[in-house]
């Protein structure tokens, strides 16, 4: 008679396999949120990057058609609100990145802010002046310069962007290449992109 209780109660104990099944397929579904959630977040945060780099992109070229010179090397401020620093109108913006008060690679923002084409502080100066893109880093500004290709042009300069989006980036807009074309990096020593540390973007105007 003992013998049938102890058969019984171990019968009732554990899981079945349809209830572990069911568990796992529950662990599935969450998991399964998880990443899709985090795939979302991420391409968010992707497509506002590229937004952030498009609008600078677009001011610049506006600012240009409507005064008629670069923002930040715009000699005549007089169309701009009062406080407006003047460049010195060579059709270059020199100062390289934006790192030092006074750059006309700083000064950029400032006359976009001025003429309400970007968001923030118009009187901020050097690195201060700097805006951040959605990975965290600063757009150290807009300046002439033969960085990452080794093509002299204006390029958008980004600082922290990491490898892997830089390239993504690079594979949808231009060459996919991190020492040619149009999007490349500072510093580059070859086509290819360290995918797991940050890099400093370069983006032609």
């Amino acid at each position: 008679m003992n013998t049938k209780r102890f058969s019984k109660k171990a019968r009732q104990s554990g899981f079945t396999l349809v209830e572990i099944a069911i568990v796992l397929v529950i662990i599935g579904l969450i998991l399964g949120g998880v990443l899709k959630g985090q795939s979302l977040i991420d391409n968010a945060k992707y497509k506002n990057f590229v937004k952030h780099i498009d609008s600078v992109r677009a001011a610049v070229l506006t600012f240009q058609d409507q005064y008629r010179g670069l923002p930040g090397d715009l000699l005549n401020v007089s169309a701009l609100p009062a406080g407006t620093v003047q460049g010195n109108g060579s059709g270059k913006i020199d100062g390289g990145h934006c790192n030092a008060t006074g750059e006309e690679a700083c000064r950029v923002w400032s006359h976009l802010r001025y003429a309400g084409m970007i968001a923030g502080d118009p009187t901020l100066d050097g690195e201060a002046a700097n805006p951040t893109h959605s990975y965290g880093g600063p757009v150290k500004g807009v300046g002439y310069g033969n960085w990452g290709n080794g093509i002299y042009e204006h390029k958008i300069t980004v600082y922290a962007l990491p490898g892997d989006v830089a390239q993504r980036y690079d594979n949808e807009f231009d060459d996919g290449k991190a020492n040619s074309g149009d999007i490349s990096v500072y510093g580059a020593t070859g086509a290819d992109y360290n995918l797991t540390t940050t890099v400093t973007l370069q983006v032609a105007l």
